[in-house]
């Protein structure tokens, strides 16, 4: 993998505001990568000191194995969810830098 995009995954996750969330297909088409799985790896690989939490799959899901805590989190920087679904209309992240699109 290229240590640039790497680099760039993690950077539009970090700038991620407490309270709103994105998908791994949000961050993929941002930092220009190509496909969600690979952000999903990058957050596997290198994420822990990321907000990861903030980061849903398409549906608004979290992964599985990690809704308990990844709900909670979100919970905490007031993102509700209805289920185990975040309602992306409600708190999906508008990056407004330019820097990031």
């Amino acid at each position: 993998m290229d240590d640039v995009l790497h680099e760039r995954v993690r950077e539009i996750i970090e700038s991620v505001p407490a309270g709103t969330v994105a998908t791994y297909g949000d961050i993929a088409a941002l930092a220009g990568a190509p496909s969600p799985r690979m952000v999903g790896a990058i957050l596997a690989e290198d994420g822990h000191d990321l907000p990861w939490h903030r980061i849903l799959r398409a549906n608004g899901t979290p992964a599985p194995h990690l809704v308990h805590d990844q709900l909670e989190r979100l919970r905490a920087e007031g993102v509700l969810a209805d289920g185990q679904r975040v309602d992306l209309r409600r708190y999906r992240w508008k990056p407004e830098d330019d820097s990031l699109a």
